[in-house]
């Protein structure tokens, strides 16, 4: 924040120092090279290789409408208001903004006309949406930016070979996966710094990696492999990589950018911005990029109003529902799909153009998903025609639109749709009206994804009116796990796809009866489960072990807002953000649920762990390694005794050092009450022991008046 001085200020110090401002001539001052007042820049390098600022937008809000009618005079007019009937619906067209030339031998019009709107915004949203557009057999428009045939009339008549630059060695993006000690990194964002630790839960203390202020404008966001950390910008995004340094790898040009999405394999970037209209009347302008994250290139662009993008209504504080596009199933990122009125339009990523240039058609469809591991949408449709046409839930396998299985639901209030991590079930959260249509219960449909057919299993509670506060799919697993109730505390049960003998079936596991909990956390191994109680419930925190089916430890964050499993499902963090004002940091804690550590931060607005890409190990190494765990952890427990040795080193030094404090207090003491013994044997009158065995004690018994009370009189009428 610059530092504000007034005039009168300037004026008065000026007289102080006897100089006359008058004389002095303002536009001769020169500053010093580099002279920056003690106040660095962190964009000072970012503004530095930018183009410079146009005061000219020039013709940038200009289009080129081609390939219309070539008609004579009596016809302008008509030909005119068809134009700007087209292209007023998508932008302000600026007075005398639209031009059709004229061949002047034939008096008849060349067949194309010029455009001007307010805004190049508005200009490009014109070109998105109406090249290629028909108005009749033979009359199919080509729509082109003025400023393009500038840009293509410079294009060299003789091709020049591009200049090769010489090959530098980058950054090892894994490097920090290959750390001798195991650990994981996280990052948080408190105040204006943003920082990177390792997660050292042997010395029970974070170790600081990166730290940087005023690194991002708004919010951070690792990618999904934790290869990229993403920071956002008014003038865009970039991404950021490495183990310790974290140099820039890109930037990717989106003034007023709000929102960014990368793909599940890391290998594109959706950053999104909303702009105001320059019609009161109409919604925000919508702006999405597609780069490609290595080389920054934009693949595709959408542009459009706000409505468009959120058919379904559901429309958030960003004003859309994020994210807009969702990305088909693994890491390959091949498909991306968008939800629309009527239809859900799906991309590949080979041309990012229309899958079989056609949107997949769907009558009312109001929502869909995909399945984490396989190109499979599970898409909903709600009732029509009053109950007349049931609702219904469809899997269809892409790119072939081939609908797999198809399930008609009866009476639907509302319908969740929850995919397992490993893509092997699908269930569907059903909420239906009861008979008198006054009430609504609740029921589960069940997919087995892999098995033949694809079955479905309907599933309900014992209870099936009682209220669905959470659901959750335990990773790499069969089970699952449901808080429900309608009381304050409300109960917890664990089912099982699989019954005792292995048969597909769901099976009961347990349930426990009245938890402080309303939200699931599994571990990412699976296998370990923490309830917790956030928001009314204050931070209470229950570890669980599924295969045991007993709790391993409860414990306490006053006011938490978040829980976080680290990737390996090792450690758990708990956070306290700034919506609350009080209590902000976060806290660790061991799988079993005993606290490692805490950290307080004033003003903490984020903690997310670095994800890990998946294990190289096929799942027969994976169950090798387990049935022989105790001869890889000799390894392992001889370094946790090594560390627990040089805590307990580091233990004994800290007494040690406050014993030496404590014996050189008393030391100090002890000499200035040798020199201050002249003075005590002056005060004693020529007395000069300090023992007090050598006096002698006296017990002097004095007796104080401390109150006198005056015995009162009665009053008696006889003497009167």
């Amino acid at each position: 924040m610059a530092l504000e001085i007034p005039m009168q200020g300037i004026d008065a110090r000026a007289r102080e120092l006897g100089i006359d401002l008058s004389s002095v001539d303002l536009d001769s001052i020169n500053l010093p090279a580099g002279e920056d007042f003690g106040i660095p820049s962190d964009d000072e390098d970012l503004l530095r290789d930018e183009d410079p600022m146009e005061l000219e937008m020039g013709f940038a809000n200009v289009v080129v409408v081609d390939n219309l009618p070539v008609v004579p005079p009596e016809k302008f007019d008509k030909l005119e208001n068809v134009i700007r009937k087209i292209y007023s619906q998508i932008g302000v067209i600026k007075e005398g903004g639209l031009w059709m030339p004229i061949n002047q031998e034939t008096k008849k019009t060349y067949g194309y006309c010029f455009i001007e709107y307010n805004t190049p915004q508005e200009a490009e949203l014109a070109r998105e949406k109406t090249n290629g557009y028909k108005l009749d057999k033979s009359h199919i428009f080509a729509v082109n930016m003025f400023d393009d045939f500038d840009k293509y009339m410079k294009v060299p008549d003789e091709w020049m070979p591009a200049e090769i630059k010489p090959y530098t060695p980058g950054e090892n993006l894994q490097k920090w996966l290959a750390d001798e000690k195991a650990r994981d990194q996280f990052v948080i964002r408190a105040g204006t710094v943003t920082e990177v630790y390792w997660n050292d839960a042997r010395q029970k203390m974070p170790e600081l990696v990166f730290q940087k202020q005023y690194w991002t404008d708004s919010f951070i966001q690792w990618s999904p492999l934790g290869t990229y950390l993403a920071t956002v910008h008014r003038q865009g995004s970039q991404v950021w990589g490495g183990d310790d340094k974290f140099e820039r790898l890109m930037r990717f040009a989106h003034p007023q950018v709000k929102l960014i999405d990368f793909s599940p394999g890391e290998k594109y970037l959706v950053t999104y911005s909303s702009h105001e209209p320059s019609n009161p009347r109409d919604t925000h302008r919508v702006v999405l990029n597609i780069s490609d994250v290595r080389t920054g290139k934009v693949m595709r662009d959408f542009k459009g109003n706000a409505d468009e993008f959120t058919p379904s209504g559901n429309i958030s504080v960003s004003g859309v529902s994020w994210p807009i596009f969702r990305w088909g199933g693994g890491k390959d990122d091949k498909y991306f799909a968008r939800l629309g009125k009527n239809v859900i339009s799906v991309y590949e990523t080979e041309t990012f153009s229309l899958l079989d240039k056609k949107s997949l058609k769907i009558e009312n469809v109001v929502d869909f998903c995909w399945s984490p591991t396989d190109p499979i949408i599970a898409l909903f449709v709600p009732e029509l025609g009053g109950g007349n046409q049931p609702a219904r839930v469809s899997l269809v396998q892409i790119p072939g639109k081939e609908e797999l299985r198809q399930k008609n639901l009866f009476s639907v209030s509302d319908c969740k749709m929850y995919w397992q991590n490993s893509g092997e079930y699908l269930a569907v959260q059903v909420d239906r009206y009861t008979k008198t249509k006054k009430s609504t219960y609740t029921g589960f449909e069940l997919f087995r994804i892999k098995e033949r057919d694809i079955p479905i299993e309907v599933f309900e509670l014992d209870n099936k009116n009682d209220k669905i506060i959470a659901f959750a799919w335990e990773p790499k697993g069969h089970r699952f796990a449901v808080i429900h109730g309608d009381g304050p505390k409300p109960d917890i049960s664990f089912y099982s796809m699989r019954t005792a003998n292995n048969i597909s079936r769901v099976s009961k596991l347990t349930t426990l009866k009245g938890k402080q909990a309303n939200a699931l956390f599994w571990s990412p191994g699976g296998r370990f489960i923490v309830f917790a109680g956030l928001k009314g419930f204050n931070g209470q925190l229950e570890f669980y072990n599924v295969d045991e089916l007993e709790t391993m430890a409860t414990g306490e964050h006053f006011m938490a807002t978040d829980i976080m499993w680290d990737p390996t499902g090792r450690y758990l963090a708990s956070a306290v953000t700034s919506v609350h004002e009080m209590e902000n940091g976060f806290q660790i804690w061991s799988f079993s649920g005993k606290q490692l550590y805490k950290v307080s931060k004033d003003h903490f607005y984020q903690f997310m762990w670095r994800p890990r890409p998946p294990s190289l190990l096929t799942p027969e190494k994976e169950d090798e390694i387990a049935k022989n765990l105790r001869k890889y952890s000799k390894k392992y427990e001889q370094e946790d005794q090594d560390a627990f040795n040089q805590l307990s080193e580091q233990e004994r030094k800290r007494r040690k050092q406050l014993q030496e404090e404590w014996e050189g207090w008393v030391a100090k003491w002890k000499q200035l009450h040798e020199e201050e013994r002249p003075y005590r044997i002056e005060l004693r009158d020529g007395e000069a022991s300090d023992d007090e065995e050598e006096y002698d004690t006296k017990e002097v018994e004095v007796e104080e008046v401390v109150h006198v009370q005056e015995e009162e009189v009665p009053f008696d009428l006889d003497q009167e």
